[in-house]
């Protein structure tokens, strides 16, 4: 029985990547919490009242990025959308039109996402003002 040690090495390294990857976002994950724990130890000790430390702390990023799926879902329909018309095209992917084609599909798809935000968020803010 032979070993073919290339083979085995490229199973054994493709299985690691995404093992690194989970654990390189487990740990930069809990790197952030201890850091923005202790920010917030420091905020509290400086006088600053606790309610108050955690809003300043808090990821605005995850509060304001409500369309965040609707920017994914459009970049992947946009991708798809590209795939479909090098298939119906018959354009192979060693071709540079390939790529062009569908990276041109996710920026078509990119700019719906962002005609729909736009829209929806003028929407909203109409809305809060009327309310006011």
């Amino acid at each position: 029985m032979e070993f073919n040690l290339e083979g085995i090495l490229a199973i054994g390294l493709s299985l690691s990547i995404p093992i690194v990857a989970i654990l390189m976002v487990f740990i930069s994950s809990m790197k952030k919490k201890k850091h923005e724990t202790d920010l917030r130890l420091a905020l509290i000790q400086a006088g600053t009242d606790a309610d108050t430390a955690k809003i300043l702390i808090e990821d605005q990023e995850r509060k304001d990025n409500k369309y965040g799926t609707l920017r994914t879902g459009s970049f992947f329909a946009g991708a798809g959308l590209g795939a479909v018309c090098n298939a119906l095209c018959g354009v192979s992917a060693d071709d540079i039109y390939f790529w062009m084609t569908i990276v041109g599909g996710v920026g078509v798809g990119l700019l719906i996402a962002f005609t729909i935000e736009y829209k929806l968020s003028r929407k909203e803010q109409k809305q809060k003002e009327e309310t006011l």
